[in-house]
């Protein structure tokens, strides 16, 4: 009768044991989560010399994430999102014109270990070390005037491994992004891919890195302009390097050539030397310069053909909620000089930009997203964004 208690002791222990076992896989599969955010935002723009002086929209960010834990801090993540915006611009009583539309913003799937991360789909890419003015703008526009920073992604895997010694390796192939990016002139050949890849090495106080992309440009919607190719084989090659001195400073730069007799457009070279520095003066008013050379040739690095900025940009933080801020750029060839001064202030999730531009009619700024002509000459902008 003894032997039958502790045998049912045993038993009961070993069924108590099992539900525990259960319980902590229920747990870890608990872990699994999902998350919903978004961003709204929406703004006025008033410039009496523009075509139509009142240009307003809306746009709203609705963003999805999926997060799935593994053993050994390894896991699988996912985010969607889209891009849903109206504006219309129109002169008072007079003439209206609308344009609104609703795309995918990111839609990517990602597996991640603690050095290795692997992400295919509807992505952003970017690197460098240039802030603002950036060679290596080579899948994304990010204007650096919009203080959001949005940009469209590219479709594509990519491929990141991090080594203990801190050199880290890209690699990626991507295919279906037939628009131009960044500081190209023509899209791409829908009909081949395009890959490339980036090492980037630790030096000293700072690092430096090579970057390369290989793609098939079609100049065809160029009619007029330059030679008419529906396959152009085009190389970029690009590196950069940044060091954490007494200040911070940069160097960028990337030669685009094409294997098709473009005249002037057959190269491009990009350059981009900057520096950072954060001045003791107050709260600390953070500064910003950089100097950029670009130039479209026949033949490689003949500079012929030349336009040359500098830029200035200054940050200064008035008190806990309030942010100054202010950008310069200047055209030497033209000379010319472009400003927009812009004031934030942030209450919790609700941040309001009170954004003042005085710049040239004619504007010629390189590689600043699709709305730029809205900033030739003088006007405001008032933006509302909330984020939940």
């Amino acid at each position: 009768m003894s032997f039958k208690k502790h045998h049912i002791k045993i038993s009961f222990r070993i069924i108590s044991l099992s539900i525990l076992t259960a319980m902590q896989v229920s747990l870890t599969i608990a872990q699994d989560s999902l998350g919903f955010k978004g961003q709204v935002s929406s703004w006025l723009m008033i410039n009496a010399r523009n075509e139509l002086p009142v240009y307003a929209g809306v746009r709203y960010i609705p963003q999805l994430d999926y997060s799935i834990p593994l053993k050994n801090n390894k896991k699988f993540d996912f985010e969607a999102s889209a891009n849903i915006y109206g504006n219309a611009g129109f002169h008072p009583f007079d003439s209206l014109n609308s344009d609104g539309k609703i795309k995918p913003y990111r839609l990517w799937a990602r597996y991640s270990s603690q050095q290795l991360e692997i992400r295919a789909g509807l992505q952003k890419i970017n690197f460098g070390s240039a802030s603002l003015l950036r060679p290596l703008m080579w899948f994304d526009q990010v204007d650096p005037r919009d203080p959001l920073k949005l940009t469209d992604g590219v479709w594509g895997i990519l491929g990141r491994y991090y080594f203990l010694n801190n050199i880290n390796v890209w690699m990626w192939g991507l295919y279906g992004n037939n628009d131009p990016r960044g500081w190209e002139i023509m899209g791409n050949n829908k009909n081949f891919p395009e890959a490339g890849g980036r090492i980037q090495l630790p030096l000293g106080k700072g690092d430096a890195a090579l970057s390369f992309n290989h793609r098939m440009a079609d100049s065809r919607n160029l009619a007029g302009l330059i030679p008419e190719f529906s396959e152009i084989p085009e190389n970029k090659l690009g590196f950069d390097m940044k060091l954490d001195l007494a200040i911070g400073c940069w160097l960028e730069g990337s030669w685009v050539n094409r294997q098709k007799n473009l005249g002037v457009f057959t190269n491009q070279e990009i350059l981009n030397a900057g520096l950072d520095y954060t001045v003791g003066v107050g709260n600390g008013l953070y500064l910003i310069f950089e100097q950029l050379l670009a130039s479209n040739d026949q033949k490689a690095f003949s500079f012929q053909n030349t336009v040359s900025f500098s830029l200035l940009s200054a940050s200064y933080p008035v008190g806990i909620f309030d942010n100054l801020s202010g950008i310069v750029y200047f055209d030497w060839k033209n000379k010319k000089s472009y400003n927009f001064i812009n004031w934030q202030k942030q209450y919790n999730n609700v941040s309001l930009f009170l954004i003042g531009y005085w710049n040239p009619e004619v504007y010629n700024i390189p590689a600043q997203g699709d709305v730029q002509n809205l900033f030739a000459g003088r006007g405001l902008q008032f933006m509302f964004v909330w984020n939940h």
